[in-house]
């Protein structure tokens, strides 16, 4: 039997641009559709670097906690920016060991920057310039952004204009270099790269809406792609759905908890993981984390084959590119809920998994998925078409039970700002 040499994956040529950009001193923002490998420029970039000098902060407390990182909010000590901007602000102001930590550190790169509003990111650059007794923009400290807003917005009031951070004067104040990756790492496909394209900015032509239309299909319950639904109450009740269809012992693995009640409190809404992991043998599960052996990715599918109380063995999918159908053993993992000043407060202890039946557009951002169904018919939010559609790697395995054009939702202003990109 011959074993298959998987290769590391390199940088392209316009990934390497974006690493020397990054490693230039200047504030970059790098952007780039789904899959244009953003997240691994970063990841080259913090191998030579210190989390304590440059730290990661995420946009969510979700994305926290999976990063092993701080959020924008917590770092910068706006939390909710309860009361508004000033008062926000005046707060921070008072808090010493929070204007210590923002004048020792080099630098910050923001996760996911399409989710942080405009009135957050501004009370953030005041606040950095306080701490560093400078007015240069961040008080002299590097800022590095990286996300696109072609993909989730930032949470916004009802009846309120949403707060995109480009539109705030400290997006030009902040005098960012963009650098904007246009090659798609997971999509080889033309004809489903262009429909991509289209819904990314909300221009369906003839040919599009053709396409989609080709792929609509009557929901097929045996098969076992991955449903994306737009709620979580939708995929966690169709998950169960179909773990109850097992003719199998159901295993019920609680999660292990540590730290001081209130933070576990703040970690339970967060982690990407239940109270209880219930799975059974021949369930289809996704692993939630990128693995440091390199034997699964957040996104990769497959089929357990035994449990035991501590490890359990998946089988991954065929379609897999990192080993072909071959099974690994799975060991709990910590996920930890790490203060401003990047101490662990509280963790979970649970095997990186997940039902894969179904899961939601915004837990699926950033996974790759090779087969899915979803309903794009009633969406709400700019982006949320776009994140769906964006995690297959080819169109083969895409299939739409309903979509409607009023689901294809774009920003003006987003629109706006890339096509001034250039």
């Amino acid at each position: 039997m011959t074993s298959t040499i998987i290769k590391p994956p390199t940088l392209s040529d316009e990934q390497k641009i974006a690493l020397d950009l990054l490693k230039s001193g200047d504030n970059i923002f790098l952007t780039g559709g789904a899959g244009s490998g953003k997240s691994y420029v970063v990841r080259e970039l913090m191998k030579d670097l210190s989390s304590e000098a440059m730290p990661i902060l995420a946009s969510t407390g979700a994305a926290a906690v999976l990063l092993g990182g701080r959020t924008f909010h917590s770092f910068f000590g706006i939390g909710i920016m309860e009361g508004g901007l000033e008062a926000t602000v005046q707060r921070a102001l008072n808090d010493k060991k929070l204007m210590k930590r923002l004048a020792k550190v080099d630098g910050i790169v923001i996760d996911e920057i399409s989710m942080i509003p405009g009135e957050a990111l501004a009370a953030a650059e005041f606040l950095s310039e306080a701490a560093r007794e400078s007015t240069l923009p961040w008080g002299g400290m590097r800022v590095i952004a990286v996300g696109d807003f072609g993909q989730l917005p930032p949470v916004t009031m009802a009846g309120k204009k949403r707060d995109w951070c480009f539109l705030h004067e400290v997006w030009k104040k902040t005098n960012f270099i963009n650098y904007q990756l246009k090659y798609n790492q997971r999509v080889q496909e033309s004809e489903y790269l262009e429909v991509l394209d289209q819904v990314r900015t909300g221009k369906l032509n003839a040919k599009a809406r053709d396409f989609l239309n080709s792929r609509v299909k009557i929901h097929n319950e045996d098969d076992p792609g991955t449903r994306l639904f737009p709620r979580r109450d939708q995929s966690e009740f169709y998950n169960q759905k179909k773990l109850n269809e097992i003719n199998q012992d159901e295993h019920i693995i609680p999660s292990i908890y540590l730290g001081e009640e209130k933070f576990i409190t703040s970690l339970k809404k967060n982690a990407p993981v239940p109270d209880e992991l219930k799975l059974k043998k021949d369930c289809r599960v996704l692993f939630l984390k990128n693995d440091a052996q390199k034997r699964y990715v957040n996104g990769t599918r497959g089929t357990v084959v035994h449990i035991d109380s501590d490890h359990i063995i998946v089988k991954k999918d065929l379609r897999d590119r990192a080993g072909f159908g071959r099974e690994i053993k799975v060991e709990k993992m910590q996920f930890s809920l790490l203060d401003a000043d990047g101490n662990i407060k509280a963790s979970v202890i649970q095997f990186p998994l997940a039902l894969a039946y179904a899961t939601t557009i915004h837990k699926s951002q950033g996974a790759t998925i090779d087969e899915l169904w979803c309903d794009l018919s009633s969406l709400w939010e700019p982006g949320q078409a776009y994140v769906a559609l964006s995690r297959l790697r080819d169109s083969s395995g895409l299939h739409i039970v309903r979509w409607s054009e009023r689901s294809i939702i774009t920003d003006p202003a987003v629109s706006l700002f890339y096509s001034q990109m250039g």
